[in-house]
């Protein structure tokens, strides 16, 4: 649910050195003048303007980050998304989300552009060889921000599941296009299978960062998948649709057309829930859609088990959740659209065999939303009005 707060390249595809030089702008400046061409090539698009370089130290990209966080997720509303982390089980009452999420990213950064003052920055002491896939990488989003509107890709509010979506696309082209620009076809072959040695190397180089290995799954997971499953998407929208690119109209509109590329194919598009009036069920707190990648995520950790969340969360079609606050306590209500009534019956027996929360009451419900079989999740104190009128959704 919370996305990456800029398109930034993580520790993601290179090992960290052991021994740190310094690193100045004009150093980065003329790293990134041999980078430049290179990426250009790759992409397929030349920059209108290069952006400016400049290399900042640690804390100073920290405080960028917390700016940027601040910004991005007030106070309030970050603490209504860790209420419904919370709810659904992602993290533990006492973890305070907005901490682990800044050392998460402060662990991980290595440069960023930040589209805001067109500048592309690196952390001060990276390693050269390092910096160099940084720069591709980070170069990749500067040619993004001068071909399409990223703010408003990026800035979609409760639209979870399109937004993820979206990032897939811009860290996945970043990711596939660094990695060709900064490598010979000798060396990718030397790589082996991008999605064999290259995708261990990235998850293996991730669980040796302990904040990292050391995050709630919700977090890790969504940290990984832009890049992952966004460079295997890239992957396939280049040998399917050489002469294009995914932007625009052709942009993805959900996680599932990332994850199963058949699906954008087909256009198949997700189905848009909303809520309506629910005078019972308190203020509305915090609403949002999950997706099909997140929803998987929820059954990870519900059953403990990549494979059987991966199958209960086939046949997604759409999904909406809010939280409501009730003097009685905080509410949960969670519909989900499925392609078929064996995939709604598979994903509510999953969440019926897994569900529970100590001291409150909860109910799988099976439902119909315009003519598709429907799940609905009840989470709530006993005492909860809404128990006797729950929320309902509609499409748009």
């Amino acid at each position: 649910m919370i996305r990456h707060l800029l398109l930034g390249a993580c520790a993601l595809l290179v090992g960290c050195a052991a021994d740190r030089v310094p690193s100045t702008d004009a150093e980065v400046e003329r790293l990134a003048a041999d980078v430049i061409p290179r990426v250009e090539q790759t992409v397929g698009l030349s920059f209108r303007e290069p952006p400016a370089i400049a290399v900042r130290d640690r804390a100073a990209v920290e405080r960028y980050l917390i700016g940027r966080l601040d910004e991005e997720y007030p106070a309030e509303t970050m603490a209504d998304i860790a209420t419904a982390y919370r709810l659904f089980g992602l993290i533990p009452d006492t973890l305070d989300l907005r901490a682990v999420l800044l050392a998460v990213l402060a662990e991980q950064v290595v440069g960023y552009y930040d589209p805001d003052s067109v500048t592309l920055y690196v952390v001060e002491g990276a390693d050269p060889a390092q910096i160099r896939l940084v720069l591709a990488h980070e170069l990749v989003h500067a040619l993004q921000g001068q071909y399409m509107p990223l703010d408003s890709l990026l800035g979609l509010r409760q639209e979870n599941d399109r937004q993820m979506a979206a990032q897939a696309v811009l860290e996945g082209q970043a990711t596939l296009a660094s990695l060709t620009a900064m490598f010979d076809e000798e060396r990718l072959r030397e790589l082996g299978s991008f999605w064999g040695d290259v995708r261990s190397m990235i998850r293996d180089e991730q669980e040796r960062m302990p904040v990292f290995a050391g995050a709630p799954l919700i977090l890790r997971e969504g940290l990984l998948f832009p890049y992952l499953a966004g460079a295997d998407f890239m992957r396939w929208f280049d040998e399917t649709y050489p002469d294009t690119l995914p932007f625009g109209p052709r942009m993805p509109q959900s996680t599932e057309q990332i994850l199963y590329t058949s699906r954008y194919q087909d256009g198949d598009a997700p189905v848009t829930l909303r809520f309506g009036p629910a005078p019972h069920a308190g203020d509305l707190l915090y609403e949002d859609t999950w997706g099909q990648f997140e929803t998987r995520i929820i059954l990870w950790e519900l059953t403990g088990s990549e494979s059987l969340a991966s199958a209960g969360a086939l046949g997604w079609e759409g999904d909406r959740f809010a939280v409501y606050r009730h003097t009685a306590g905080d509410a949960l209500v969670w519909w989900s659209v499925w392609e078929t009534a064996q995939a709604a019956e598979k994903f509510a027996a999953m969440l019926e065999r897994t569900w529970g929360r100590d001291g409150r009451r909860w109910a799988v419900r099976r439902e119909t939303v315009a003519g598709l079989p429907a799940v609905v999740l009840l989470d709530a104190p006993a005492a909860w009005p809404g128990w006797e009128a729950q929320p309902g959704v509609g499409t748009r």
